[in-house]
């Protein structure tokens, strides 16, 4: 995988694309749908055990992601708005303004939230074992919000 994770990297700088993340996958019962957020994938490639995933996500204004975890990693970057990062222990982890990157590990249940008036544009790289979901619905850990 170190050496999938550099070639995406060198990819992503030298583009000038970066990966944000936060969406994606089916939903299941009693966990926290998305809302406003639609996804695109943009590329795709199976390097040994590793699905590597570049997708495009769009957050309407007042949208969610709903609750949810990665079964890998993610590089996501901020193409066009501001997005709120949470974690599950209802605290934010994360504000994140146009040009911003960051790292989503696996395993950890967050949300992400746009509570401007404006779309946020992400775009996500994902580091995934071949055939997993590119995320799984999580019920919300008891924060006031959705």
């Amino acid at each position: 995988m170190r050496g999938v994770t550099r070639g995406a990297l060198t990819a992503f700088s030298i583009t000038g694309l970066a990966a944000a993340t936060l969406v994606g996958g089916p939903v299941a019962a009693n966990a926290t749908p998305p809302s406003g957020v639609t996804g695109e994938i943009l590329w795709q490639k199976t390097v040994g055990d590793t699905d590597v995933v570049y997708r495009k996500i769009t957050i309407q204004p007042g949208g969610t992601t709903g609750w949810h975890f990665h079964d890998g990693n993610l590089i996501a970057k901020v193409a066009e708005g501001t997005l709120d990062h949470f974690g599950s222990d209802c605290k934010s982890d994360g504000h994140y303004n146009k040009g911003a990157v960051f790292h989503e590990p696996d395993h950890q249940v967050h949300i992400g939230r746009n509570l401007t008036d404006k779309p946020i544009v992400l775009l996500v790289y994902y580091f995934n074992p071949k055939g997993a979901p590119l995320s799984e619905d999580a019920a919300n850990p008891g924060c006031s919000f959705q």
